[in-house]
Order: structure tokens, then C-alpha cells, then sequence
């Protein structure tokens, strides 16, 4: 009686070394993938309050092949199964169980991006955002004043109030959380910047340093002649020369701009018009950078009042009208 014991003692246990084998070769072995042709991902939506078996049931449904009790086990055995967090995931070729797990539990959402670019109206934002991928348009058919409302900035016109970068976000979420995190980054830039402005600037706030940041943004063909156009502008604002600016005036523009500036455009009067309004415009005409707003607050020492495109992305530069009209009969006309 004591050998029979004995041997099914050593069976069960046996039995049991085999099982736990098993199962940890389980836990470590690739997920095997049912993906449609063309794709290299399945996609998960783990909804918020979904049990353990629920999400086990998720992953099932997405094309995964594995047990859901099998699966739902291991949840439940590891100890993690209400740490288990909503989202959206991307379950590639090669995840084993304990991987996944440990995906859904740290909160590995798959994050989509966007980019601004420098230079770009607050209409080419809107554009970007409503083409970003997985990004949910909340502000589609809401209008500017009422964007800037909802982001908690009532009264203030969006031009140029957001920094362009590269923004990632889960799937799902809103455009206006996007847009709230470059208005954040944007106030951040241009506090850092005001804070290293040149002791003689003419400007009096950092919305006059954003204002005129944009326009060197939109100036600017070659990076590097970034602090000479802005001290260029500077030159003038302190003599109080009109600016003389065409994108302003294309700005200001609006719709109306076939993409060719005529004689009568720089003679129409608009609050954007520097050819014939003094001082700054009075919002940014687009978003600047970050070398653009210290270009701004720390512009190039030059006595250049002036300054013409070279057609190489390059600016001329001069100090006089003489030798900027020679410039001009050179770099445009060709003379």
C-alpha cells in the first residue's frame, strides 16, 4: 500500500513538474497571429471596465490564436489582472503571454504622431490634425474663438500661439489635446525666449516678440540668416520705418491670395498691410521656432535696413536703399 502511495505520489508530481513545464514553455512561446494580407500588427481596443476575461476574449476576437481560459489563467494567476489598463495596443508578430501581459498592465498604448511645422497658419494645423491618423476631431466644424475657449484661452486670436514639433499620442485621443500641448510648449518657448532678450529690444512684451517671430519665420530661406533678418526688423521697428513685409500682407490677404503679390495688394489697406500701417501686425502671422523667437528677442548687431532674396534660399543684406535697390536689379530683375 505504501509502494502504490508512493508511486502515485511521485506521479502527481511528476505530472505536476510537466505541467508547470508546459505552462512556462507557454508563457515564453510567440503568440501565433491570424493577420489580414497587408498588415504586420493586430490591433486591440481594450475598453474601459473590461474584466480579465473580457480582455482575454479582446485578444481572442483580434486574430490572436490562443485559448481565452487558457489565457484568462494566466491573468488571473500572475496577480496582475486588475492592473489591466484600457487602451489602445498593437499586438505584433513574436508577443508570448507574459509580454503581453505586461503590456496591458504597464499601459503600452500605441501612439500615433503628428507634426507642425514651422511656419504654418493655424488653417494648416487644423488641416494636419483632421488628416492625423486615429486622432479624433473634436474641433471639426467649431470655429477658432471657440477652439481657444475650450483650451481655456478665451479672447486670444490662435495665430502662431502654438510650437510646432512632433506631438505622439494614444489612438483615440482628441485634437484639442494635442492642440492644448503645443499651446502649452508654445508659452514655454516664448517665456524661455523673453527671458534672454537683448537689453535694448524695442519690443515691450512677449506677444510683440511672438508677433514679430513669426514674420521671420515666414522671411527666413536660409537658417542661418535667421538673426540678420531679425535684426533687420529690429532696425526698423526702433526707427520706425514700416516694416515692409510681403508675408503680412499675403496674410492679411487671406483667401483673396492667388499666389502672386501684385502692386495694388501692397497698397490695399489691411491691419496686416507693413507697406502701409506702422509698427508690428497685430497678431503672428504663423507659427515660429524655436531659433526663430530668440531671432527675435536676440537679433543679429547689423546695420542692414534692408535685404533681398538671393533665389539660392540666401538673403543679400544693406544698409542703404542705394545699395539695396542694386541688390534687387541683381537678385530679381537680373540686371
Amino acid at each position: 500500500m505504501r509502494r502504490v502511495f508512493t508511486s502515485l505520489l511521485i506521479l502527481v508530481f511528476a505530472g505536476a513538474l510537466l505541467l508547470f513545464g508546459a505552462a512556462l514553455w507557454w508563457l515564453h512561446e510567440p503568440i501565433p497571429l491570424r493577420l489580414v494580407p497587408g498588415t504586420q500588427v493586430l490591433d486591440l481596443e481594450i475598453e474601459p471596465g473590461t474584466p480579465a476575461r473580457g480582455v482575454a476574449q479582446v485578444v481572442a476576437d483580434s486574430g490572436a490564436q490562443v485559448p481565452v481560459v487558457l489565457l484568462h489563467a494566466w491573468f488571473r494567476f500572475s496577480g496582475q489582472a486588475r492592473q489591466i489598463k484600457a487602451g489602445s495596443y498593437e499586438l505584433v508578430p513574436g508577443t508570448t503571454p507574459r509580454r503581453l501581459l505586461s503590456m496591458l498592465v504597464r499601459g503600452e498604448e500605441t501612439l500615433k504622431s503628428v507634426t507642425l511645422v514651422e511656419g504654418w497658419t493655424f488653417t494648416q494645423v487644423r488641416t494636419a490634425l483632421q488628416k492625423a491618423e486615429n486622432l479624433a476631431p473634436d474641433t471639426l466644424g467649431v470655429g477658432p474663438e471657440a477652439i481657444m475657449e475650450k483650451l481655456g484661452r478665451p479672447g486670444l486670436h490662435p495665430e502662431g500661439r502654438f510650437f510646432p514639433d512632433t506631438y505622439t499620442y494614444a489612438k483615440g485621443s482628441s485634437d484639442l489635446s494635442v492642440l492644448k500641448r503645443a499651446a502649452r510648449a508654445m508659452d514655454k518657448r516664448l517665456e524661455a525666449a523673453w527671458a534672454q532678450r537683448s537689453p535694448d529690444t524695442p519690443l515691450k512684451t512677449p506677444a510683440e516678440a511672438l508677433v514679430l517671430a513669426s514674420i521671420v519665420e515666414k522671411e527666413t530661406g536660409k537658417p542661418s540668416d535667421r538673426p540678420q533678418i531679425g535684426g533687420v526688423f529690429t532696425n526698423r521697428l526702433r526707427l520706425g520705418m514700416m516694416l515692409q513685409t510681403d508675408p503680412t500682407v499675403i496674410y492679411g490677404l487671406g483667401s483673396q491670395f492667388d499666389g502672386n503679390l501684385r502692386k495694388r495688394d501692397l497698397l490695399a489697406d489691411t491691419p496686416y498691410n507693413t507697406y502701409t500701417r506702422a509698427g508690428l501686425p497685430p497678431t503672428p502671422i504663423a507659427m515660429p521656432g524655436k531659433a526663430a523667437l530668440l531671432a527675435a528677442v536676440q537679433p543679429a548687431a547689423t546695420p542692414a535696413l534692408y535685404f533681398v532674396a538671393r533665389g539660392d534660399g540666401s538673403s543679400h543684406f544693406s544698409a542703404s536703399l542705394d545699395e539695396h535697390n542694386r541688390a534687387v536689379n541683381k537678385y530679381i530683375r537680373g540686371q
